[in-house]
């Protein structure tokens, strides 16, 4: 096993089982660049153990992630301090314009998740607190789903930052086309059952027993032979793909950089919307409401 510095990996039942824990709990792990290149290691570690037949993704603390990592001293410092991590010397971190942030983000943010997508083993996703932005993407990547039951699901990048989506833009797959435009033009949230009901999440479990719970489910998994499993994730996400999943993720991360472009040229250089043009501070937006049916 590889040594992590922001992540705990727990080999369980004599290795057909790897728990992988977000660990920067001081910043309700936000996806540092550190972060999502040793998650991309720990990824590959598991899926190239034999031995290995379900991969459960958690957070430590107390919620799984609270997205892209845009504010944090230690991101600040990978980015531009003495001690850049080695990503941001390479792959079009030394570029200017377009370049600079498109392919960083393709390689970091919108390949990375892709990639774990088809991961070669199952993987679950175990959720809990406000699962937003980035949050969903990292969630969605994984085959099977897991919620603690007060758990919450938004992407608030339309409403407080003035973007279409975050770059791996599964939403209309996940959420449905109508209600992905509700919650991206409102920032609304919704919550755990209504997500168990459009299928988007396979178990809710108390919050006290998450951990537990979705261990057990994946045991339940990891007694189906191997090839059996892969043959079934291959033809639902090969299904996907023919539904035009594939082509649909490449032109939405296309309209995330032209969105981010269109705000460098009014603003002078932003990557994001700014209050003068009606996005409000991230910092002092107002709380993410539920979105409600409206009674008559």
């Amino acid at each position: 096993m590889g040594e992590y510095r922001w992540l705990e990996w727990d080999s369980l039942d004599e290795g057909t089982i790897v728990r992988i824990l977000l660990n920067r709990p001081d910043t309700r792990n936000a996806q540092s660049r550190g972060l999502l290149v040793e998650l991309g290691e720990a990824f590959r570690e598991a899926e190239a153990d034999d031995k290995v037949r379900v991969v459960i993704l958690g957070g430590a603390g107390t919620m799984f992630s609270s997205g892209h990592d845009i504010g944090s001293k230690q991101a600040m410092e990978e980015y531009n301090g003495p001690n850049r991590h080695p990503t941001a010397l390479g792959d079009g971190a030394t570029r200017e314009g377009l370049e600079r942030r498109m392919i960083p983000e393709w390689h970091y943010f919108f390949e990375n998740t892709r990639r774990w997508r088809d991961l070669r083993k199952i993987t679950i996703a175990q959720v809990h607190g406000p699962v937003y932005a980035a949050g969903l993407m990292l969630m969605w990547a994984c085959d099977l789903i897991c919620a603690a039951d007060d758990v919450t699901f938004a992407d608030v990048t339309g409403a407080r930052l003035g973007m279409c989506g975050v770059e791996y833009f599964a939403h209309p797959w996940e959420f449905g086309p109508r209600k992905t435009k509700e919650l991206m033009l409102t920032g609304d949230s919704i919550g755990v059952e209504e997500a168990y009901r459009m299928g988007m999440v396979n178990k809710v479990f108390p919050t006290v027993d998450l951990s537990e719970r979705t261990l057990a489910f994946a045991r339940r998994v990891a007694k189906l032979p191997t090839v059996t499993a892969l043959l079934v994730k291959e033809a639902v996400n090969q299904s996907q793909d023919c539904m035009g999943f594939y082509n649909a993720l490449n032109a939405c991360f296309s309209l995330h950089q032209l969105n981010h472009a269109h705000w460098a040229e009014v603003t002078g250089g932003g990557w994001v919307g700014t209050p003068e043009y009606g996005v409000p501070e991230w910092g002092s937006a107002p709380p993410v409401q539920p979105a409600k049916r409206e009674e008559p």
